[in-house]
């Protein structure tokens, strides 16, 4: 069965020698993407919600996408996917248990599951559902945190394209 989940291997066009080439100026210069997006969306937040810590996880995907944009764990569906699928799962559960270690617990195992199920599996999806259980106040940040996993998503086409044409030059 693991044999054909897409999301936990790199994808078919993924040019692992690229990335071995890469020197520390390569690395810091493909770095420096994933630190933008994380301060845009830092600001975005702070901008719009006082629920920073809901969007915690999304550093862990940018970091993810940085080490390894051709992976499928960091494919634009699973990230789409796994990251929404958790907050949604997140809110609903402290909707329906409020924001205790019950939500939580529940909103864990629930987009785990899912993300198996679907084969969209994203590590840090696991801790934004986490944080939409245990979320503090009655506001609903689900269509900032879209917004965000869209810049996200922008960082996964961003990085693919950094990294071919700092492997392309050095």
């Amino acid at each position: 069965m693991s044999q054909k989940r897409s999301s936990l291997k790199p994808l078919r066009q993924a040019n692992l020698t690229l990335r071995r080439r890469l020197g520390l100026k390569g690395e810091i210069a493909l770095a420096t993407a994933p630190t933008l997006i994380v301060l845009t969306v830092m600001a975005l937040v702070e901008a719009l919600s006082q629920q920073r810590l809901l969007f915690a996880s999304l550093a862990s995907s940018a970091f993810l996408i940085y080490l390894d944009p051709h992976h499928g764990t960091n494919a634009v569906r699973t990230l789409i996917l796994a990251q929404m699928m958790a907050a949604i799962i997140g809110f609903i559960t402290y909707l329906l248990f409020g924001g205790g270690y019950l939500s939580g617990g529940i909103s864990m195992v629930i987009a785990i599951m899912l993300m198996i199920l679907l084969d969209a599996m994203h590590p840090p999806a696991v801790s934004t559902s986490l944080s939409f259980a245990l979320r503090a106040g009655q506001v609903s940040n689900i269509v900032l945190f879209a917004l965000a996993v869209g810049i996200t998503v922008l960082l996964v086409g961003l990085e693919r394209f950094a990294l071919w044409l700092l492997a392309r030059y050095s």
